[in-house]
């Protein structure tokens, strides 16, 4: 019997990638979004794949979405919002936005789900799709960063709470790709050469690059991996001192004791 996975923000960007490689690997999908026209466009243009139109957050939706679709072997909760803006002119209703869309949608998903897994016995994979801005803080990114910092550490939490029942959850942090919501800021050509000059593997990453971290994570190979955030970076974050000057006069000096 094919497995099944439900991805939820799947009708752009990231989320219709890592649909599109789960039906390739054989999954029935059910393509969530609160964009029922986008949910309908990507569920369309793969086999077996179902629509399910609902918000994240809202629990009601998310249960009615379960019964149409049937309770899933692996969840993906990719659906994800940023409102770019320094913290001291950030909106009350803008932050409020994004922490429930972010860190509650996750919570809601992934509970819904769990439920079901635990009430029918089975084992199951969740995913949560976390970004390096939840790491290394991004200036002017209002909630953004404190939201997918706090996802990684949901995912822990997940990982030890629902790891007996035969449930792994592990996250995989996005780095600067180009897709989704970075489409804008990648939109300026020379924001865009910095940025590929700067990561370590001299190229942007792509949806392709975290889907299939996250079809690694949610198959057989990965069977003992729980509570991990893969990062999937090209590098970047390891370059937090590449920018701090170092005198030449010292290369090739070691202390001695």
């Amino acid at each position: 019997m094919a497995k099944s996975m439900i991805v939820t923000g799947a009708g752009h960007g990231i989320g219709a990638e890592i649909a599109r490689q789960a039906a390739a690997a054989g999954y029935r999908v059910g393509v969530l979004d609160i964009d029922a026209e986008a949910a309908g466009q990507t569920a369309q243009s793969l086999p077996d794949a179902v629509p399910l139109a609902a918000s994240t957050i809202d629990s009601d939706a998310i249960e009615v979405a379960l019964d149409a679709f049937g309770t899933p072997d692996a969840l993906v909760n990719n659906a994800g919002i940023v409102r770019f803006t320094p913290l001291v002119d950030h909106s009350e209703a803008d932050w409020r936005a994004v922490v429930e869309v972010n860190l509650n949608g996750p919570f809601v998903c992934g509970r819904a789900v769990a439920r079901r897994l635990i009430a029918e016995g089975r084992s199951g994979a969740v995913v949560n799709i976390s970004s390096i801005n939840g790491i290394a803080p991004g200036p002017n990114s209002g909630a953004y960063s404190p939201t997918k910092a706090a996802v990684i550490q949901l995912t822990r939490q997940m990982a030890i709470e629902w790891g007996p029942a035969g449930i792994r959850v592990n996250s995989v942090a996005p780095g600067i790709i180009d897709d989704g919501m970075s489409a804008p800021v990648l939109a300026d050509p020379e924001v865009r050469a910095i940025r590929s000059a700067r990561t370590p593997s001299q190229r942007l990453g792509t949806a392709e690059d975290i889907a299939k971290a996250v079809m690694w994570l949610c198959s057989a190979d990965a069977e003992y991996v729980n509570g991990h955030n893969l990062v999937v970076d090209g590098g970047v974050v390891s370059t937090v001192l590449a920018g701090m000057p170092r005198p030449a006069s010292i290369d090739g000096v070691a202390d001695e004791s």
